[in-house]
């Protein structure tokens, strides 16, 4: 009989999470020419120059090197990543603002908003899916917001095409207090006692599903309590139960790194990795982000949305940017991909069968096809009903 070997397989638990080896995990350095395409290495965090990789990003071969590395250090190496601005013109960047503020207004008053994760309710203002008010209240400013190259590759280079974009806007206002280290989801929004009861292969694989991201609203210095990161943490096998853990949390407090952004920045990590935002400690900063999870095809996202809504509200305003010339094909497809459906299933086989292929059409194919000819509105939405209705169960 063949001895059955553990290393990978079996589950972790309490007594799986040790102090020292988590430490030792946390204490690496990230040496400058582990990423050579990254401006400068600080506090173990690579930061790219985007305006250096405007060129690079319309370069299929060089886009796909670009990718390879991002993905390496939010996979093997620190967990983290900067984009130097992501945003060339902060323009959408302020439009977005005015939105957003618009919504926590009215849900100051209202039942939303209310709630949040790893920090008390009233600390901040959360607007839960962001993603679907801003494009339904401002479909043109979604699309040149969203219309991102650099926030696209971003994306894909994590977690591949037809990825998820969701999101989640969280304004700090001064006295704000830091959230609890944690990881996130979706073991992370986990007990300790529940992830305990998923394999240990699982606890990999989860960390492969979605990309968390920051895109900053306003200049962050580190008084206004950016997030705060624990470089190489997501390499930790039983870090889902051991965040639960004050010994790990305190260590956290001690080790962790924080870096200033400046407004139209963008950080991506690993959603297994050791975070938490940080306090607010000025007088006058309302510390404004856009909290991008993005999840894999493969996977579930934490939140619904009605994306055929949100297609239909884009389609106009990406015919009439794409005509116009103010996006390209790339920052249209990139805004696509933050809106609609990119993959095609779970569906009804019998009546949206795949035909010359082994996938039906998805949303967002369809709503490409229906920008690139220019298709009129009243026509789309009927493609999208008819959509929904093979779809159906």
């Amino acid at each position: 009989m063949v001895e059955r070997q553990l290393g990978y397989m079996g589950y972790f638990d309490r007594e799986s999470c040790d102090l020292d080896e988590f430490k030792v995990l946390t204490s690496q350095n990230l040496l400058p020419e582990a990423v050579p395409q990254a401006a400068s290495v600080v506090k173990n965090v690579p930061l790219y120059d985007m305006a250096e990789h405007r060129e690079t990003l319309s370069d299929p071969s060089a886009r796909k090197r670009l990718m390879e590395e991002w993905a390496w250090v939010l996979g093997k190496s620190a967990g983290v990543i900067v984009l130097k601005g992501a945003y060339a013109d902060t323009t959408p960047i302020d439009r977005a603002t005015d939105v957003f503020r618009q919504i926590i207004a009215e849900e100051r008053v209202g039942a939303e908003g209310k709630g949040d994760h790893f920090a008390a309710s009233g600390a901040n203002d959360r607007i839960w899916n962001s993603l679907q008010k801003q494009c339904l209240r401002d479909p043109e400013g979604f699309a040149l917001y969203f219309g991102n190259t650099a926030i696209a590759a971003a994306c894909e280079a994590w977690l591949g095409p037809n990825y998820q974009m969701t999101a989640q806007v969280n304004q700090v206002r001064p006295g704000g207090k830091a959230q609890q280290a944690h990881r996130d989801y979706h073991l992370g929004f986990q007990s300790a006692d529940n992830a305990a009861l998923y394999p240990r292969h699982a606890h990999e694989v989860t960390a492969t599903l979605t990309l968390q991201g920051a895109i900053a609203h306003c200049d962050m210095p580190l008084e206004s309590g950016p997030t705060k990161l624990l470089p190489f943490s997501q390499l930790y096998g039983p870090g889902y139960l051991a965040f639960h853990d004050e010994a790990h949390r305190d260590w956290f407090e001690e080790a962790h790194v924080q870096l200033p952004l400046d407004k139209g920045d963008a950080v991506f990590f690993n959603p297994a990795l050791f975070h938490a935002a940080g306090e607010n400690t000025s007088a006058n900063i309302e510390r404004l982000v856009n909290l991008v999870q993005v999840s894999s095809a493969f996977g579930r996202a934490m939140e619904t949305l009605d994306r055929a809504a949100m297609s239909r509200a884009l389609h106009p305003v990406l015919v009439s940017l794409w005509q116009g010339g103010r996006l390209s094909g790339q920052a249209v497809a990139a805004a696509i991909a933050a809106c609609a459906e990119g993959y095609p299933f779970p569906t009804n086989l019998d009546t949206d069968p795949p035909i010359g292929g082994n996938a039906p059409a998805s949303q967002a194919q369809l709503l490409a096809e229906a920008v690139a000819t220019g298709a009129d509105t009243e026509a789309f939405a009927e493609t999208l009903a008819a959509l929904k209705t093979r779809q159906a169960a």
